[in-house]
């Protein structure tokens, strides 16, 4: 076979965009010198960064002006302007602008502070250091970097952060390779491999910039991480095309490398890293919607009283006769007419009652919601001990909806289970090997974590070059998140110090249970055999094409060994490369092939897997030191960390030196490393990777140097993983491929001319793919292996040209990958196991009885994910599960006219939530290419009509897209609250798409993390996040934003009251201090306290009973009725504050302020008992608020009137408050009125508590009895609703509905009943 390609499957001017979207860039050395504008790099941007949003001169006007955006700002901004006009004023001008001043410069004060941290965070990065080369001083010179620009030569050494994008040109690394740690962008602390441009790999060991006449074309700045494109066109007009992989990004940490040289591409602003950084990003939460739409209510009220307030002054001045004495003309004489007048007092009583929108209730909001996330932070339970992480909380503004989630969008991988690939079973040319020695070891072996034993071994190296320093003492690794900032001990430039104080270990996939695989011993013979042949092969002895489980058995190890991106380092010197042994191994190779026979006796021993020592016999000291010394070169620096890495120790015979190192595996995913530990489990030892070459060593002890051609990586479009090398004993191109079964079945060949062939064939993949079944529904991820072999590779140059296209790369890219890996030859496929969580049945359980609808949507094999489903209680196993798989429209088509979905009937109407029980049994599993039917065809409505019956859905072979356009569907168009959680990439646009978006910090990276609203360590944590705190924060915001609106409505009633015995004459009876004061002081703290500190049920009860969470989902405490009330309430107390004291003092000659300051007092104490009685728990410090807002009152008071001699002329407060407190009147009023005030709410209250049958009530109950009936009663409950819920369970036998459709339906009839229909078949 040729691996060969017509040149006119590519027509590459057909496809050639003319659009203009280059971003050219040259070296900036010929310009030194020369005026700036002569550079035209000039035009690009500097590397100077600046985030914050103020300077000293733009901060006062920018901020206001910023403020002002704010629609309350704005309202009561207008209406203190408006005082200043004395027609209309109610207050003295000034002091109108008290409450929005005192707010703005609150905000003000908080918004310079954080742009002050932005501005020296700024300084000390643009103030970092850095080498540029200077044309003048012939060498690097150390300059800032804010003075980095386009164009700039850059060279850094291990250790160094990248100040710019910078394209590689140069690295120290004989394999023209530069290690990169991406912490500080993706939060992953496993190595990158980026390499030095084609054409820049073979140079002198100094880079030479002013050699360097190349011009870069590449596209534009974008926020695209992962995707770089351009080329390099050289002088004689030839182009090398270049990617991501030769792109340092800023931010990212040179690793095991000495030194590297680029030029600066991106800088500043224009950097990816920066392009990426948008800051926090703002949700509304369903509170604040609703809260909106209630301030709107208050603003009718507000025009409404306002009206009353102008039609009634107009109507009162037309009582008199002639003109009332106390008009005043203006300057001409004249007297306003009574409409205008109106008018007038229209605009006076909105000043007088512009209170009643809520002014600070935006700040108590963002107040209570930092306390909120305070508690959530210090929750021990929700602290992993493990990691050493706890919750964080990346969105303080949406707590609340914690507490109101309807729909959960899980991811499975890494989410629902551990992460931890461990292989299991694997088949091979159709012969399957069930490995039940390993599956034993998996049942009976404990876990245990030895990172910490193997890290004490470690030992920091010294700097290739420098002389060789060893540490005396035990050195501690670094945690993952620390070593973005590890120190570099011996290197002499300015290093980002690091802590290193944490004594958890950063290995992954390195616990027994993880790498040490225990081989089939029929399988483990077959390898030996196997192993036996393959050296007999040479260039000129090819084997033929066969289908022999001999030559299979060999290329599969092969292909485990080496189709991964997989680094190989040593546990003596960690997070170093093995790189080319150079002559040691060839010495090595060739006391192999000497001493072969000697050494398989020990190669194939029932015991560990052989050490490279045990392949030399029984005298490894024929090796010489110097040979031995090569084996393993010098790390860079101290580095520890390891990201994805787990180590392979050899254990050889007792008393027996081993000549190698022991191997590290550094792998991008877990599934990597469990196959290459699997490999070696059978001898199949990757030894060491270079971009060039892969060396593995065979079981006899050989080593094979595969020439390493080229490396398609794997992508969630492809779905498989392709590597292109060189046999070196065959000279044979074999293309190696692993990926998904569902693609990798239809990428295999068909030999149609051999009769023979093709019938083995077919029984193998018929064999292969039982396997795989069977793997599936143990709930193992599964992978198929295959090869392709050739003899020439012409593909390699179409490759370099799709490469070095601009404009259309990833479609050329994409078709040239297709190409290559078509007519491949199954090899076989692994079984790998992934745990489930622990905790994650019982938290699915607790979430689905609080009414929670659970979706996962994963990219797993269907069988895998519906395993897994019943293991973590998503699928119960008397639940009827209906799985649909179709790959066309017309299927559906066929069926709607009588209301189906794909053949399942559809009820007439839509389930209302008492049908909730009668169908608690129906779980839907869909695959991907149904959901693109779905999503192209217009079927959504249907689809979620259908999901409406289904207690679980399960979407398998989701893509990304797929995932995100799924929870978009179901909030967008059921108005329901969302919450999706992942751990991966893959899970970022889900998470995103969600109202609430959790990321989980597992074995994948920070990604979700860093594009999450919140993150947690574990799902189980998901439990009382939801539970407790969710229920919690829904429930004391909710109450807290009800009672700040009946607050200000009560006590703006008693303003509005007054006016129908004042003319409507917006004159008030209290101070206007006392009524400033009353909102911003007095009555302030004690709702803040509430809001952070009230629990009206204990977490132990929210946990026992989940059901307690369904009154944040039916938005109990705070919807439309609960405001309404709240404002009759609030009225009535109004009314009864007023006309009470009113009615004592009529007919009195008191004066105004005398009259008023009884009604002040008696507001205050109504509205803080009205707060006492919202209070559900009572500790000290609601006692002492409460007290301490009651005396301030009273303090205030008595300072002010006795102070106060002409405050307010010509009615002045003076001693006010102590003749009221002389006053027996006084003290009747302060406890008359509040009781009547409080009475019906008292009352209603108390019959509540008596009949209600409210689950929260009844709760509330059973936390006031003693612990032991207190669990008595709950398990009472527990039992009863069981036995409820067992009653109105209509499903009478378990079983699974699988309609499987391809093309067109049968053409039958359907059976009109929802569980028998055509195209299903029925498994009980």
């Amino acid at each position: 076979m040729t691996l060969s390609v017509d040149s006119s499957w590519f027509r590459w001017q057909g496809r050639t965009k003319d659009k203009e979207r280059k971003y050219i860039v040259v070296s900036n050395l010929p310009f030194e010198g020369r005026p700036q504008k002569e550079n035209p790099n000039q035009q690009y941007k500097r590397n100077q960064i600046k985030t914050t949003k103020y300077t000293l001169l733009s901060f006062l006007p920018k901020n206001i002006f910023e403020q002002l955006h704010r629609f309350a700002n704005l309202y009561f901004v207008a209406i203190a302007v408006l005082n200043f006009f004395p027609v209309v004023n109610a207050f003295q001008p000034a002091v109108g602008l008290i409450p929005i001043c005192i707010i703005m410069v609150v905000t003000a004060l908080k918004d310079a502070w954080e742009d002050l941290r932005r501005y020296k965070s700024d300084k000390i990065i643009n103030n970092q250091h850095c080498f540029i080369y200077n044309r003048k001083e012939q060498d690097y010179v150390q300059k800032h970097w804010k003075d980095v620009r386009v164009g700039d030569f850059v060279q850094l050494q291990c250790n160094e952060i990248i100040p710019a994008d910078i394209l590689l040109l140069f690295s120290s690394d004989p394999s023209g390779v530069c290690h990169l740690e991406t912490a500080n962008l993706d939060g992953e602390t496993n190595l990158k491999q980026r390499r030095v441009v084609k054409g820049f790999l073979h140079q002198e060991s100094r880079f030479e910039p002013e050699l360097f006449q190349n011009k870069i074309v590449c596209e534009k700045p974008n926020n695209n991480l992962s995707k770089f494109k351009g080329y390099m066109e050289h002088p004689d007009q030839t182009r090398t095309g270049f990617n991501s992989e030769s792109l340092l990004l800023r931010g990212c940490t040179i690793r095991n490398t000495e030194v590297v040289v680029g030029i600066v591409i991106y800088a500043g602003h224009e950097t990816k890293a920066m392009l990426n950084n948008s800051g926090p990003r703002y949700k509304r939460s369903k509170i604040e919607r609703r809260m909106n739409i209630d301030i709107f209510f208050c603003v009718g009220i507000l025009f409404f009283m306002c009206l009353i307030g102008a039609i009634g002054h107009g109507l009162w001045k037309g009582k008199f006769s002639g003109l009332p004495p106390f008009d005043v003309p203006d300057a001409n004489g004249n007297f306003p007419s009574i409409a205008l007048q109106g008018f007038y007092m229209f605009l006076t009583m909105i000043i007088l009652l512009q209170i009643l929108i809520p002014i600070s209730l935006y700040v108590s909001i963002e107040l209570v919601k930092l306390g909120q996330v305070f508690f959530l932070h210090n929750d021990i339970d929700l602290y992993d001990e493990e990691t050493d992480l706890s919750i964080q909380c990346r969105a303080l503004n949406i707590t609340e909806d914690l507490g109101q989630i309807q729909y959960i969008f899980s991811d499975k991988t890494g989410t629902l289970t551990e992460n931890k690939m461990v292989f299991r079973r694997c088949t091979i040319m159709g012969n399957e090997f069930s490995h039940q020695e390993n599956a034993k070891r998996l049942e009976t072996q404990k876990e245990l974590d030895s990172d910490d034993e193997d890290w004490t071994k470690c030992q920091y190296g010294a700097f290739p070059g420098l002389s060789t320093l060893r540490h005396t003492g035990s050195a501690k690794p670094l945690r993952r998140s620390q070593s973005a900032r590890a120190h570099f001990q011996y290197h002499t430039r300015h290093r980002s110090m690091g802590r290193c104080n944490s004594t958890q270990s950063p290995v992954a996939f390195s616990s027994t249970i993880e790498k040490d695989v225990t081989p089939d011993q029929g399988l483990l013979t077959k390898v030996k055999d196997a192993a036996l042949k393959l050296e007999t092969l040479t260039p000129h002895k090819v084997t033929k094409p066969s289908f022999t489980t001999g030559s299979s058995i060999t290329d599969f190890f092969l292909a485990l060994a080496i189709c991964n991106s997989v680094m190989v380092s040593t546990t003596t010197e960690p997070r170093q490369r093995i790189r080319s042994l150079g002559t040691s191994l060839e010495k090595i190779h060739q006391l192999f092939q000497r001493l072969k026979l000697s050494s398989l006796s020990q190669s194939f021993s029932s015991s560990a897997p052989s050490d490279l020592g045990e392949s030399l016999g029984p005298n490894p000291t024929t090796v010489d030191s110097d040979e031995q010394d090569d084996l393993s070169t010098q790390s860079c620096g101290d580095s520890t960390d390891v990201g994805y890495q787990s180590c392979s120790r050899e254990d050889g015979p007792a008393k027996q030196e081993p000549l190698g190192p022991e191997f590290c595996y550094e792998a991008e995913s877990p599934d990597e490393a469990a196959l290459v530990h699997a490999a070696r489990a059978y001898n199949f030892t990757l030894v060491s990777r270079t971009p060039e070459q892969v060396t593995v060593r065979l079981p006899q002890g050989t080593l094979l140097t595969f020439d390493l051609l080229y490396t398609l990586g794997f992508d969630s479009v492809r779905k498989r993983m392709s590597v292109i090398v060189r046999h070196p004993l065959t000279a044979e191109i074999i293309v190696y491929t692993k990926g998904a079964d569902s693609v990798i079945m239809d990428l295999l060949e068909d030999p149609a001319k051999d009769p023979v062939a093709e019938k083995k064939l077919r029984k193998i993949r018929a064999k292969t793919q039982k396997h795989l079944d069977w793997y599936a529904r143990d709930g193992l991820r599964t992978l198929c292996i295959a090869k392709k072999v050739g003899r020439t590779f012409l593909w390699a140059n179409f490759r370099h040209e799709a490469e070095a296209s601009l404009d259309n790369q990833d479609e050329l890219l994409m078709e040239t990958a297709q190409h290559l890996e078509t007519q491949l030859t199954l090899l076989g496929a692994t079984g790998i196991e992934d745990r489930l969580q622990e905790g994650v049945p019982d938290t699915i359980t607790a979430l689905r009885e609080a009414g929670v609808q659970i979706w996962v949507l994963t990219g797993d094999k269907q069988e895998t994910a519906v395993n897994i489903a019943h293991s973590c209680k998503l699928l119960e196993q008397r639940d009827m599960v209906y799985t649909i798989n179709t790959e066309s429209q017309r299927c559906y088509d066929m069926s709607k006219t009588e209301h189906k979905f794909f053949g399942i009937p559809l009820p007439c109407q839509a389930p209302s939530s008492t049908m909730e029980a009668a169908v608690p049994d129906i779980g839907l599993v869909i695959d991907g290419k149904t959901l693109n039917i779905i999503f192209q065809g217009n079927l959504e409505k249907k689809f979620l009509e259908l999901t409406k019956y289904c207690r679980s859905v399960l979407c398998c072979r989701s893509t990304p897209l797929q995932k995100s356009m799924v929870v978009k569907l179901v909030r967008d168009k059921l108005k329901v609250m969302t919450l999706a959680i992942g751990d991966g990439a893959n899970d970022v646009s889900m998470i995103q798409a969600a109202d609430i978006g959790i990321g989980i910090s597992g074995q994948e990276g920070m990604q979700a993390v860093m594009s999450s609203d919140f993150a947690i360590t574990r799902f189980k944590h998901l439990k009382k996040l939801l539970l407790v705190h969710g229920h919690w924060c829904y429930s004391r915001l909710a109450r807290m934003v009800v009672y700040y609106f009946y607050k200000n409505v009560s006590y703006v009633n008693l303003l509005f009251w007054y006016q129908f015995f004042c003319g409507f004459s917006g004159t008030t009876m209290i101070d206007y201090w006392q009524m400033i004061f009353f909102n911003l002081f007095f009555t302030s703290l004690p709702p803040l306290v509430f809001g952070i500190l009230d629990k009206d049920i204990s977490a132990e009860t929210l946990l026992a009973l989940p059901e307690l969470y369904r009154s944040g989902q039916n938005s109990k405490f705070y919807k439309m009725s609960t405001f309404w009330i709240a404002m009759m309430d609030a009225f009535y107390q109004s009314l009864i504050c007023f006309f009470i004291p009113y009615l004592t003092y009529k007919d009195s000659d008191i004066g105004v302020f005398t009259f008023g300051t009884p009604i002040n007092t008696i507001s205050l104490i109504t509205i803080l008992l009205h707060q006492a009685m919202e209070m559900k728990t009572w500790t000290f410090i609601h006692w002492s608020v409460l007290v301490a807002s009651f005396l301030l009152y009273f303090v205030v008071s008595l300072v002010y009137n006795a102070i106060c001699v002409t405050c307010n002329s010509p009615t002045n407060p003076y001693w006010i408050m102590e003749k009221q407190l002389s006053d027996p009147t006084f003290y009747l009023l302060c406890f008359v009125t509040p009781v009547a005030a409080l009475l019906p709410r008292y009352f209603f209250l108390a019959l509540q508590g008596t009949l209600g049958q409210s689950p929260i009530l009844e709760a509330q109950k059973l936390d006031k009895l003693p612990k032991e009936k207190k669990d008595l009663a709950i398990q009472e409950w527990r039992r009863q609703k069981e036995r409820l819920s067992t009653a109105c369970r209509v499903a009478p036998f378990p079983g699974n509905a699988r309609l499987v459709i391809n093309g067109n339906l049968p053409d039958c009839s359907f059976i009109n009943t929802f569980l028998c229909f055509s195209g299903f078949h029925f498994f009980y």
